[in-house]
């Protein structure tokens, strides 16, 4: 019954994800007048137009910053918090298919944001209407709330924190099933120093983001040092594009960095740059940075995990970007007071850009309780475990939260990649386990 209500609703479903997915809504602060730009709110206004469709009541922010869709009464409010910014689409010529351009093919759904989080979220608000289309009565109210600077700034959620009611409970569909109970700190900082190259560039689309390509100029001598240490690269004319593999920052480990391979290359060519010899006695060679912080890592949530993810260098200065995973039993100043010290050897001072302190919810808890037996139930799977994970989500938003799929334990996770995907037989399933979910917040107290 239910998984026949579930076909009979998905093509509605991929219409409406079609709908938000061509939207291009990373962040350009533009002259509209909304705080991430034209098409942020415009990917917020079409979300909460769709909820309005599906017989939700929606509210937005009048500065632009949140909306949200409820349903049903009562006292006991379960939030589920999505967020609807993406990351820039990077190089678009490792895109199969344009990333605002929908598309389906071999069973999956290609477009950016498909998997992170548009297509998440929307699978949690169908979950609830197919679920209440079967009859299921609801004696609380749910709450989709709508993030729109979850990967930059995080500057939406404390506006809605500050105006709004708080979730009793809550979840967030923006990570693995089955579910993670901790997360951990996130630091973002800037490493200056004085560029006496003579060099002007820049590279790199998000901290969060493992740069996937770096397009620089071609000289004699950086193509000598890219072909001795066998680096991929692609001649453009003037240019040279040195490539990588985009990954998001939580795995930057598993990636491969184009900046960090530009800056090996250079420094290897005879070019000096207080950032290539930073990169190379630091970074190149070292999975985690381990010569800045020696081995970090804890039994909850593994290593320390250390990204470049843009780097600039104006006429003044050289800029590295860097986004920092950090264990949660480890005090982040210690991590600070490390790289402050190791960045002023180099010639460069340490600047914070942002900051999240990561969050730990016990697996005897309520909230994790519940949520795990709604994916047992639904999945059969009663091997995999809840986990600890490098994402910032938001579930760090709200107290009694935990980020809760929508990526099943045996499929790919594509965020931030060219051709990010979801695959529609898995959006099934995590429907469905959504619907138990809601049926157990029933009886949650």
């Amino acid at each position: 019954m239910i998984n026949k209500k579930i076909e009979e609703k998905f093509s509605e479903f991929i219409e409406h994800l079609d709908r938000i997915v061509k939207i291009p809504s990373f962040l350009q602060e533009d002259e509209s007048g909304y705080p991430f730009g034209k098409n942020i709110q415009h990917v917020l206004e079409e979300t909460l137009k769709i909820c309005e469709e599906l017989g939700l009541k929606t509210y937005i922010d009048p500065e632009g910053y949140y909306g949200y869709a409820e349903i049903g009464s009562g006292e006991k409010l379960v939030g589920v918090l999505g967020h609807l910014d993406v990351v820039p689409p990077g190089d678009l010529k490792k895109w199969k298919n344009p990333p605002f351009e929908p598309k389906i093919e071999d069973g999956k759904y290609f477009g950016r944001g498909s998997q992170d989080d548009k297509g998440p979220t929307l699978a949690a608000i169908y979950a609830l209407k197919i679920l209440l289309e079967s009859g299921f009565e609801l004696d609380y109210r749910v709450r989709f709330i709508f993030g729109t600077d979850e990967e930059n700034l995080w500057r939406d959620m404390p506006k809605y924190v500050q105006k709004e009611e708080m979730p009793t409970v809550g979840f967030t569909p923006d990570s693995k099933f089955p579910l993670i109970y901790a997360e951990k700190g996130l630091l973002q900082c800037k490493l200056i120093a004085k560029n006496e190259s003579g060099m002007v560039f820049k590279g790199g689309d998000a901290f969060n983001s493992v740069p996937s390509v770096i397009t620089v100029q071609k000289t004699k001598s950086l193509l000598e040092a890219l072909n001795k240490l066998n680096y991929e690269y692609i001649e453009k004319n003037e240019n040279i594009e040195i490539i990588g593999k985009s990954v998001h920052a939580q795995v930057a480990e598993t990636g491969i960095n184009a900046i960090n391979r530009y800056m090996h290359a250079l420094n290897e060519s005879g070019k000096e740059t207080k950032s290539g010899k930073f990169i190379v006695d630091n970074i190149v060679g070292f999975n985690f940075a381990e010569p800045i912080f020696g081995e970090v890592k804890d039994e909850h949530s593994g290593e320390l995990k250390f990204n470049i993810g843009k780097i600039e260098f104006t006429e003044n200065e050289e800029i590295l970007c860097i986004d920092m995973r950090i264990p949660v039993t480890y005090d982040t100043n210690t991590i600070i007071d490390k790289l402050t010290k190791k960045a002023n050897e180099f010639g460069f001072k340490y600047e914070s850009h942002d900051y999240l302190k990561s969050i730990y919810t016990p697996l005897d808890s309520p909230l994790v309780k519940t949520l795990m037996s709604a994916y047992q139930e639904v999945t059969g799977d009663f091997i995999s475990k809840p986990i600890a994970g490098g994402g910032a989500t938001y579930a760090r938003a709200i107290n009694n939260c935990v980020a809760f799929g929508y990526v099943l334990p045996d499929s790919p996770k594509t965020e931030h990649q060219p051709n990010e995907y979801i695959i529609l037989d898995d959006i099934k399933i995590a429907i469905k386990i959504y619907m138990k979910a809601f049926e157990k917040f029933k009886d949650y107290n």
